[in-house]
């Protein structure tokens, strides 16, 4: 079993319930109410940083992790610095990277080298810097695929990871695996399963939530332990319904397994 609080609510999920300082308040009070402890805050509105922080405070929720826009990273460094140390959060990541690094292999080593100087930059200030990926890295340059060119050309110190289990599924690669491959690199991991649709041959497959739809999950987080992730943050792009409820069904399923 992992310690208590470990798995979060990537805001991003509840983004629509979160544009004001009043609807953000009444979301926050909902994810405490499931029983998270965790949140990681992604696509809310145009909300201070104090405030933020004063209202997941009041529901008893920890920030851990944040996405920011690589923009902001690049031109705002000490702005992104001071921003995590007013959310007293410890862990920053980047959403993608922009679509002038993937074309060829060249860009990928481009943004590694542009995102080990982000990185560098944040950890002088204490502070984690990850890459979440989705389904584009896995294209295949040569014998290796995006990611791999990524990570292996970017100093581990400085450029982290957020996997994305469904992400990682969705580019016809193996969760596990790769997250045993970022062992000591990664401090958050996205949760999200899949679930396959079918008519007749017509397959696809969509974003469903932890414990519904197909992924191993008994071996996803057991490679998690072992590979000394701290933060599990559970997010769902597209729900079926209302994501408060997508998110208290994957929270109940961690809590099953373990995990709260």
């Amino acid at each position: 079993m992992n310690s208590a609080y470990s798995v979060a609510a990537q805001l991003y999920t509840v983004r629509d319930f979160c544009q004001t300082e009043a609807d953000f308040a009444a979301s926050m009070r909902k994810i405490s109410a499931i029983g998270y402890r965790a949140v990681q805050v992604s696509g809310i509105g145009p909300i201070s940083d104090a405030a933020v922080r004063r209202i997941c405070d009041e529901n008893g929720l920890k920030i851990v992790i944040t996405h920011i826009s690589w923009e902001r990273l690049v031109a705002q460094p000490a702005q992104v610095i001071e921003q995590h140390r007013i959310l007293g959060c410890p862990n920053v990541a980047v959403g993608a990277m922009p679509l002038e690094y993937r074309a060829d292999e060249a860009g990928y080593l481009r943004f590694a080298r542009e995102a080990e100087l982000v990185g560098r930059k944040l950890s002088e200030a204490g502070l984690s810097f990850s890459y979440h990926n989705h389904s584009f890295e896995f294209a295949h340059f040569g014998k290796k695929t995006g990611l791999q060119i990524l990570y292996e050309a970017a100093d581990p110190m400085y450029l982290m990871a957020e996997l994305d289990t469904y992400w990682i599924q969705h580019g016809g690669a193996d969760p596990v695996e790769w997250i045993l491959k970022m062992k000591g690199r990664m401090p958050v991991i996205h949760l999200k399963d899949m679930r396959v649709t079918a008519d007749g041959w017509n397959v696809t497959q969509v974003m469903a939530e932890v414990g519904e739809g197909n992924l191993n999950w008994r071996d996803i987080l057991s490679a998690c332990r072992d590979a000394g992730v701290s933060w599990y943050a559970v997010e769902q792009d597209i729900c079926p319904g209302d994501p408060f409820q997508s998110l208290k069904i994957s929270y109940e399923h961690l809590k099953s397994w373990g995990l709260h």
